[in-house]
C-alpha cells in the first residue's frame, strides 16, 4: 500500500458523512485535490462546496471521474454505502479503495494520537480535548463526530504533530487507529447488528485499550473493566481523577476537579448536564498529564461552547426552557433526562423522541421504555430508518414501542405533525431528542418559543 503522500487526488464516496467530511477537510487543508459523491444535499455538503470541494449528487460516471487515474487518486468510502455505480467503477478500474477508518488510522500512525472512545460521550469529550489543545496552542489536527461550536466545524488544523480523533466502535473502526493516549467513556451494549452480543462489544473495547502503549496514558471511566491497568475518572465518587460539588450558579456550571490526593481546582463553564462534567473530567485529566497547566485548562473550559445537538439549551423570557440533544440510546436518554430532573425537579417535562434504527429500537426496547417513562409527557415519533428497511423488521414500529411505555400522557406522531402537537402541549421544559432528522424541528421551535408570551 502506497503512503498517503503519494496521492494528489482524494475521492470520497459518501463525503457528506460527519466522519468522511472531516477527512475530506483534512486533505483539502493539506493542499490536495478533494472530490466526492453524496446522495443528499445538506448543510454540511453545502459547507464543503463553499470550501472548494467538488461534490456530485448523482450516481454517474462523469468526465471528472474518468480523468482520475489509479496512480494519483485514493478512493475513500464509508461502510454505510453498500451498492453504488461510482464505487463499482473505481473497483473495476483497480483504484486503491480504502475505508474511512483505515485512512484515519494511517494518519494517526505519524502523530502523537489522542483517541476518545466509548458508546456515549465521545463526541463531546473529543471536541473538548481539541478545544483545550487549541487553547494550549498545541500543533494538532482534530477529526470529530460532530460540529464543535468553537470551530464551527468537525475538523480543525493547527499542525500535524498531534491528532485528536473520535475513535468510533462501529464496524470496529477504532482498531485501525494508532493511539498513544486514550479515553474510554463507556462500553454499553450498542451496534448489536455488528457485534452480536454485549460480550463481543466488551472484547472490542479491551482490544482497543490494548493499543495504548502506557497504562498512565489510558483514562477509563471508573467501573469499566477494561482488562488492563489504567487511570480512572468519575463524578461524585473518588477515583484517580474526579469531580464533585457540581452546582448551577446563574447560567454557569461550577465543579471541583480533584487530582488523586492533591488539592482541588474549581472549574466554571456553560455546558449543563452531570454527564458533561464527567466528560470534562476525562479531558482535564488527560491533558494535564499531556503537559497542559491548570490555568490554561480553566480558561479553555470556561470558553468551551459545546457541540451542536449535545444538550443545546435555550432559556426564554416566558420562562420556558428548550433542550435539544442527539441521544439515541437508553443510557444517553437517562443521562439527559436525569440532568434535567436534577436541575429542574419541579418543572413539567415534555419529551419528543425519534427512535434511530429499527434494529436499535428492537434490541433496546425495554430500556427505551424505562428511560421515556421518566417524562411527564411524551411525543414518540416514527422510527428513523437510516440504512435499514422496515420490511426487514416486521412489527418494529413506534406504536409497538409505545405499548411498552407505562406513561399515560403519550402520543405517537409523524415528524410532519410533531410541531403542531408540541404547540398544543403544556410544559415547562421541552426536550427534543434523537439522531435522525428530528433536528429539522429545531429552528421552528426556537422561533415559536421566542415569540410566545
Amino acid at each position: 500500500m502506497k503512503p498517503l503522500t503519494t496521492y494528489q487526488n482524494f475521492y470520497f464516496v459518501g463525503i457528506g458523512g460527519i466522519g468522511m467530511s472531516a477527512l475530506a477537510r483534512y486533505f483539502n487543508a493539506s493542499g490536495k485535490t478533494v472530490l466526492g459523491y453524496d446522495k443528499m444535499h445538506t448543510k454540511l455538503t453545502k459547507a464543503l462546496v463553499e470550501e472548494g470541494i467538488d461534490i456530485e449528487f448523482d450516481d454517474l460516471i462523469t468526465d471528472k471521474i474518468r480523468s482520475l487515474t489509479p496512480e494519483n487518486t485514493l478512493v475513500i468510502y464509508t461502510p454505510a454505502i453498500k451498492k453504488l455505480d461510482i464505487l463499482n467503477y473505481f473497483n473495476d478500474h483497480h483504484f486503491e479503495v480504502l475505508k474511512r477508518a483505515k485512512v484515519l488510522g494511517m494518519i494517526t500512525q505519524n502523530t502523537n494520537c489522542i483517541a476518545i472512545s466509548g458508546t456515549h460521550g465521545k463526541t463531546t469529550t473529543s471536541s473538548l480535548v481539541a478545544h483545550l489543545c487549541e487553547e494550549a496552542n498545541l500543533p494538532f489536527s482534530c477529526f470529530l463526530g460532530g460540529i464543535a461550536e468553537n470551530f464551527k466545524s468537525n475538523f480543525h488544523f493547527n499542525g500535524n504533530e498531534v491528532s485528536v480523533v473520535e475513535a468510533d466502535e462501529y464496524d470496529r473502526s477504532f482498531l485501525t487507529l494508532s493511539p498513544d493516549w486514550a479515553v474510554i467513556t463507556s462500553t454499553d451494549a450498542d451496534h448489536l447488528d455488528i457485534y452480536g452480543d454485549n460480550a463481543t462489544i466488551q472484547k472490542g473495547f479491551q482490544d482497543f485499550a490494548d493499543l495504548i502503549p502506557e497504562s498512565q496514558q489510558l483514562f477509563v471511566r471508573k467501573g469499566i473493566d477494561i482488562g488492563r491497568d489504567a487511570k480512572t475518572y468519575a463524578v461524585n465518587e473518588e477515583a484517580d481523577y474526579y469531580s464533585d460539588n457540581i452546582r448551577e450558579i446563574g447560567d454557569k456550571i461550577h465543579f471541583d476537579f480533584h487530582k488523586q490526593k492533591e488539592e482541588s481546582h474549581d472549574f466554571v463553564w456553560e455546558i449543563p448536564g452531570i454527564h458533561n462534567v464527567e466528560n470534562a473530567t476525562a479531558a482535564i485529566a488527560l491533558l494535564h498529564n499531556f503537559g497542559v497547566d491548570f490555568e490554561t485548562l480553566k480558561k479553555g473550559i470556561a470558553g468551551f461552547k459545546g457541540i451542536k445537538r449535545r444538550y443545546t439549551k435555550h432559556n426564554f423570557e416566558n420562562g420556558k426552557i428548550y433542550i435539544d440533544d442527539y441521544a439515541h440510546h437508553p443510557t444517553e436518554l437517562n443521562a439527559v433526562i436525569g440532568s434535567i430532573k436534577t436541575f429542574y425537579p419541579q418543572k413539567k417535562l415534555l419529551v419528543v423522541f425519534q427512535p434511530h434504527l429499527f434494529s436499535r429500537t428492537k434490541d433496546f426496547a425495554d430500556g427505551f421504555a424505562e428511560s421515556l417513562d421518566q417524562a411527564d409527557e411524551l411525543i414518540l415519533l416514527d422510527i428513523y430508518p437510516a440504512r435499514e428497511l422496515q420490511e426487514n423488521f416486521e412489527g418494529i414500529t413506534s406504536d409497538w414501542l409505545s405499548e411498552k411505555i407505562k406513561l399515560e400522557n403519550k402520543d405517537v406522531s409523524t415528524l410532519e405533525d410533531a410541531f403542531n402537537k408540541i404547540k398544543e402541549k403544556d410544559f415547562d421544559v421541552l426536550l427534543t431528542v434523537g439522531a435522525g432528522n428530528i433536528d429539522t424541528l429545531y429552528d421552528g421551535i426556537v422561533e415559536w418559543l421566542s415569540d410566545k408570551k
